[in-house]
């Protein structure tokens, strides 16, 4: 009950009070990257049920010869990798948490097609809302780290949860990323 209050504070003041960046953003994005200027991909949430995850788009639509997309990296541009780099492409994701599909502080939401594949240890993350930060990122586990390490660090969060270490994680991230996760 007190996380979700938080979440629903937290987000509506996220989003009102970067605003002003998230225009300024939404507009560099149409005119870098081209429309949409969201990404919506659908992900995992609480017990696996799906829920469209909202990010600002980071990538080109450039396509080969042949009509299919070009691979990621040949898509990324420099602007997009800046949006990574800095975590501005996350903070739609505040959207996700008013809407009570995510929660700040939480597991990383992997894509849907992991699901099928998690064993019962790895199926444990999805036992709470995924998190826009976690603490296996504030903890240096992002991108193409190992699964499983991932997964011991969301487990160790999901068993010694408290509000204090929300708290903490939500300082690492500012601290470590200057932004979200």
């Amino acid at each position: 009950m007190l996380k979700r209050a938080f979440d629903i504070v937290f987000s509506a003041c996220w989003l009102l009070g970067f605003s002003p960046l998230l225009l300024v953003v939404a507009i560099l994005v149409r005119l870098r990257l081209g429309s949409p200027v969201l990404f919506v991909q659908e992900r995992p949430g609480l017990r696996a049920k799906p829920f469209r995850m909202v990010k600002f788009r980071s990538m080109t639509d450039a396509r080969g010869p042949d009509g299919e997309l070009l691979p990621d990296e040949q898509r990324l541009t420099a602007f997009g990798r800046f949006l990574r780099a800095t975590s501005l492409d996350e903070f739609p994701e505040m959207w996700n948490v008013l809407l009570g599909d995510m929660s700040v502080v939480g597991p990383r939401p992997l894509l849907m097609r992991y699901v099928p594949r998690y064993d019962a240890f790895q199926a444990r993350r999805m036992e709470v809302k995924p998190g826009v930060t976690g603490w296996a990122q504030v903890n240096g586990l992002r991108g193409d780290t190992c699964l499983r390490e991932r997964v011991k660090f969301d487990l160790d969060y999901i068993e010694n949860w408290n509000f204090v270490l929300d708290l903490q994680i939500m300082l690492m991230t500012l601290y470590k990323r200057g932004g979200a996760c």
